[in-house]
């Protein structure tokens, strides 16, 4: 019994890191006017932090390899965007962050994160 609960224990602060407290670790620099590609595999945006300008225009080319359905929409709330990821299919989304401040995307359910992070120029 004491091993279950541990288990569940375990399992239930594994949740709330990965909902609440997980934030991105390393990420790419985008300089206005660039692309940047972005892997949809196993759970996770790759790169899931994206330096930007505010200001400024860049591509996001989003490449769905994860089959899972879950995986396939993003959405930028902030920035009002929502776009399908087909399997295999690149789609490139471009946006302008309109101010500096960190931009959430996600997919429909919220398990694959990323953040948009602007600053100015």
């Amino acid at each position: 019994m004491l091993v279950v609960n541990l288990i569940g224990i375990g399992l239930i602060a594994l949740i709330i890191w990965w909902f609440w407290l997980y934030r991105p670790g390393n990420g790419v620099a985008a300089a206005p006017g660039q692309v940047i590609e972005v892997r949809v595999r196993d759970g996770v945006y790759e790169p899931s932090l994206i330096d930007a300008i505010a200001g400024k225009g860049i591509s996001l080319k989003f490449t769905r390899e994860d089959e899972t359905a879950c995986a396939g929409q993003v959405i930028f709330p902030e920035l009002g965007i929502q776009k399908e990821l087909p399997i295999g299919r690149p789609v490139v989304i471009r946006l302008v962050p309109p101010e500096p401040g960190e931009y959430a995307f996600h997919c429909q359910m919220g398990m694959y994160r990323g953040i948009l992070r602007a600053h100015s120029g």
